[in-house]
């Protein structure tokens, strides 16, 4: 019994749907608000919410306490409050790599990448020793709980929204990780900043001079700064002022050292308690710094 010619011709067109290649969306397809803004391999687009404050901080290793809803020190006109265990510079490079990973897709889909990958774009070897730190730093980054605002933007979930382990046909170990859809609005305006990924790489094991590169890099023109400011902002540890003075000064004179050196001058005068800085703004900086002209 044959079938009537409707039907021959939808079984036709389900045929040739199934044989069709999957439609490529393009960037232009999908809605901007779920995309993060692109940059370029040689930095890393941080939030300056993360820079201008202690949410990241400028601590060694050790005991790290648990906090829950932590009033985080930041310059004014952000507000953080924060859940989970205080974070360090290491948390800061791991967040900043899963940022630039996932810059060019969809917020909110899943990025996949191995363990080997991450440790490179890190500038880490790949060892049993340094997959079970990325593993402890990942999953904290997944158990943070926050509320940040930004002038009128608000935000307020965890800095890696969901992550699982799974491994390929090689058996080689692979995060999957999703970040929270709803990040961007810490990327609006002019509220981000391209932080120079070899000088922070360069100031690796020295939580203070990398916070001090990234808290200065938020600057266009640094504003002249108390030593106490600074050592509320970055979340120290020193248990007297006259401590965190001498690290801020070896702090300050690595900036300049590996600035310098990328060919970004940095200089810092460090007087009685008050600290004066000069950088190299960047081209976006240099922008906003006509635009005021």
């Amino acid at each position: 019994m044959s079938l009537p010619s409707r039907m021959l011709s939808l079984l036709e067109e389900n045929r040739k749907r199934s044989l069709a290649k999957p439609k490529e969306v393009k960037v232009d397809d999908v809605d901007a608000a779920n995309l993060l803004p692109n940059w370029s391999e040689s930095v890393r687009r941080v939030p300056n919410a993360a820079l201008r404050s202690a949410l990241f901080g400028a601590i060694g290793k050790g005991h790290r306490p648990y906090v829950e809803q932590m009033e985080i020190n930041a310059l004014g006109g952000i507000s953080i409050f924060y859940t989970g265990a205080l974070l360090d510079q290491g948390d800061l490079n791991v967040w900043e790599t899963v940022l630039h990973l996932a810059r060019m897709q969809e917020l909110g889909s899943e990025c996949r990448v191995t363990a080997y990958r991450l440790l490179k774009v890190l500038g880490k070897t790949d060892t049993g020793k340094n997959r079970k730190i990325l593993d402890k730093y990942i999953s904290r980054l997944k158990a943070t709980a926050l509320q940040v605002k930004v002038g009128k933007h608000s935000y307020e979930g965890s800095l890696i929204h969901e992550v699982y382990r799974a491994q390929d046909e090689r058996s080689e170990r692979i995060y999957v990780i999703r970040l929270n859809p709803k990040l961007h609005v810490l990327f609006k305006g002019d509220q981000y900043t391209d932080v120079n990924w070899s000088i922070r790489q360069a100031l690796n094991g020295k939580p203070l001079a990398q916070w001090v590169h990234g808290f200065y890099s938020t600057h266009a023109r640094p504003f002249d700064y108390k030593v106490e400011t600074l050592h509320q902002l970055c979340g120290s540890r020193a248990s007297s002022l006259s401590d965190f003075k001498k690290d801020l000064r070896r702090s300050l004179e690595a900036v300049a050292y590996a600035s310098t050196a990328e060919g970004q001058p940095f200089s810092y005068l460090l007087e009685g308690n008050l600290v004066q800085v000069k950088t190299t703004p960047s081209a976006s900086q240099q922008r906003h710094l006509a635009k005021k002209r």
